[in-house]
């Protein structure tokens, strides 16, 4: 099995806790940051197909706030919240972990336990 692959922004508090926790548990990981290299559409239609564009849509962040309301107002399917996210990778719930073939969205210590309980 590949390594697991963390995707976010590395300014991102809820990232370093994610990145400090693998690392503490010495999990060797991908890392990919959204800013220089932006998710493709088939790769967050891959996410939503697993979690729903609900979760990975980040409607509590400064991106979505930042939003005028039309434009929040169009994100409505899975196909509008991919065009959003194309568009404004910052809008996405961080961190995105794929491991196993698998995504967890969003950092929670006794997750990440579960997921790599040895």
């Amino acid at each position: 099995m590949s390594p697991p692959t963390l995707y976010g922004i590395a300014n991102c508090d809820t990232v370093k806790k994610s990145r400090v926790w693998l690392q503490d548990a010495g999990v060797d990981y991908g890392w990919v940051d959204y800013k220089k290299t932006p998710p493709t559409t088939a790769l967050l239609q891959d996410w939503i197909a697993q979690v729903g564009w609900e979760v990975l849509v980040n409607k509590a962040g400064t991106t979505w706030r930042k939003l005028d309301d039309a434009t929040k107002a169009q994100v409505v399917d899975a196909a509008s919240a991919v065009a959003l996210m194309l568009a404004q990778p910052s809008v996405i719930k961080r961190p995105v972990l794929e491991h196993g073939g698998k995504i967890t969205v969003g950092f929670k210590p006794d997750t990440y336990q579960a997921l790599f309980r040895t």
